[in-house]
């Protein structure tokens, strides 16, 4: 007998977590290991939540060209594990994760969020919310037991070929409209229908999966939107990596439009805010968290530690409680489940995406808590609240503290590389802090390093206010570094030197290894 192991004409590779979810190149997500992956999450929903045989999976995915196949694979695994997919269509990542939570279901999102079309992945939802860090573990545990099997199946009665693609297609089952509508009406209950009556909002709508919903809310509730750019290929636009090229195009859409109260998108899963000022100036999603959490009236807010200093002091002016977690919405999610259910708790992401941890009433009305990143909440909270003051949204953010931050990464940097800078570094010591001001030097306007921190990546503090903050990505060979700094200009300029190729900081740390 030939295996399908011995079959396949292909090495697999296998699929890692990274900081939230399974991502991959796509030519490595083949249908083999899309179904072996999603087997495994739902042998470990079986042990771990005894999830019942023939209960719904709720599925949805985003505009990549690869995520319909990808689909087709989650929804066999699904059925073939005695379960029913339901699908609830091309819709943001937060929309998916509502409904499922509404129904106490566990959901699929076939998404690579905001990274290149070369690449895709898989979030997975259980009963109750987002896999945690350490539910990895055991789902691992769960798939390497479904992949053993699979692997020696009798390849002539396998249902895929030697290319790990399904030898026949499986449809994905018709759209469920309940899950857009309740993701509508999660918004429309908390918002009066002319809260924004009188506003232009340009919405850019690239190949963003909530490039219809997120207007239609938005109109819902009185806004005038005018929609730009829509794209037939996939935009990897990123909250956390905003371009020259992205700024211009910003600015252009002011200039084209004076009249415009706002400019907001989303990133590709639509669970990342781009809210733009009038003048055109992308605001970034720690300064944002912080103008939601206040308007919302948050006892505590768990954020990451890449956040801005300027946003930890004005949280501490509006007497919110905070406490920093490694960058993730699992840690986010993990610290926002420790506090009383008394306090309305909340958390966000530097990329923007905030969670709301228990159900709230708002001024206007209830506003159903969803502990996953969301990009729509803290786009229609800063709108409101600049209209209920009267401002403009630059205006909304100028009450924050005159710090200034930025971000960025570089490309192609090995993982393993990337790890041994965080081992060589991470200890805050006096020979650390000698070791790495060789690269951090005076002449480039870099003060003495007063601290390191190493919760998550190397977060340098120098006694000029310069902080310079190092992180690999979790799921590609990428460098991230985070800045803040006492002006813009300063803080574009620690990103620049950072990441400039062939020899900036981070390539000369590399070579030094």
């Amino acid at each position: 007998m030939t295996t399908l192991l011995q079959q396949l004409s292909y090495t697999p590779n296998e699929l890692g977590f990274g900081t939230s979810g399974l991502r991959g190149l796509v030519e490595d997500i083949t249908d083999l290991e899309t179904y072996i992956n999603t087997c495994g999450f739902i042998l470990f929903m079986e042990e771990a939540q005894k999830m019942s045989k023939g209960a719904a999976i709720f599925v949805a995915g985003d505009l990549r060209a690869s995520t319909p196949r990808i689909l087709q694979a989650v929804c066999k695994a699904v059925t073939d594990s005695g379960y029913t997919p339901t699908f609830g269509g091309l819709v943001p990542t937060p929309a998916i994760s509502f409904y499922a939570l509404q129904q106490n279901a566990a959901s699929i999102m076939v998404t690579g969020s905001h990274i290149p079309a070369d690449r895709n992945g898989i979030k997975f939802n259980k009963l109750g919310g987002e896999v945690l860090k350490e539910d990895e573990s055991h789902i691992k545990t769960a798939v390497a037991s479904v992949r053993q099997k699979l692997y020696q199946e009798d390849a002539t009665v396998s249902a895929f070929n030697d290319k790990g693609d399904l030898k026949n297609s499986f449809l994905t089952p018709p759209v469920n409209d309940a899950v857009e509508a309740l993701y509508k009406k999660r918004y429309t209950n908390a918002f009066p229908s002319d809260i924004l009556r009188g506003k232009k909002i340009v919405f850019y709508e690239h190949s963003a999966v909530g490039r219809d919903i997120i207007p239609e809310i938005l109109e819902a509730l009185g806004a005038e939107v005018i929609r730009v750019n829509r794209t037939d290929y996939f935009v990897p636009i990123d909250t956390e990596n905003v371009t020259t090229d992205d700024q211009a195009y910003f600015k252009q859409l002011a200039q084209e439009y004076p009249d415009a109260f706002a400019i907001t998108s989303t990133d590709g899963d639509s669970d990342r805010p781009f809210v733009i000022d009038e003048h055109g100036i992308f605001h970034r999603g720690d300064e944002l968290g912080a103008v939601v959490a206040s308007w919302l009236k948050a006892d505590f807010a768990a954020i990451p530690i890449s956040t801005s200093d300027g946003v930890l002091t004005y949280m501490d002016t509006q007497k919110i409680a905070c406490e920093s977690t490694r960058i993730g919405s699992p840690y986010v999610i993990r610290s926002m489940a420790t506090r009383p259910d008394t306090q309305i708790t909340v958390g966000w992401e530097v990329n923007g995406g905030f969670l709301i941890g228990n159900d709230i009433e708002t001024k206007y009305g209830p506003l159903a808590s969803l502990p996953t990143r969301d990009a729509l909440l803290p786009i229609v909270v800063a709108l409101v609240a600049a209209t209920e003051n009267n401002q403009s949204i630059s205006e909304l953010f100028a009450v924050l503290p005159s710090r200034y931050t930025q971000a960025g990464m570089i490309d192609n940097f090995p993982t393993e590389i990337s790890q041994l800078i965080v081992k060589k570094f991470s200890t805050d010591s006096p020979d650390t802090r000698i070791a790495i001001s060789q690269y951090f030097t005076g002449s480039e306007g870099f003060g003495k390093i007063k601290s390191i921190n190493p919760l998550d990546g190397i977060r340098i503090f120098f006694d000029n206010g310069d902080i310079a903050h190092l992180r690999p990505s979790g799921n590609a060979p990428q460098l991230r570094i985070y800045s803040v700094a006492d002006s813009q200009e300063r803080a574009d300029e620690i990103v620049r030197l950072a990441i400039q190729e062939p020899d900036g900081i981070l390539r000369t740390i590399e070579k030094n290894l």
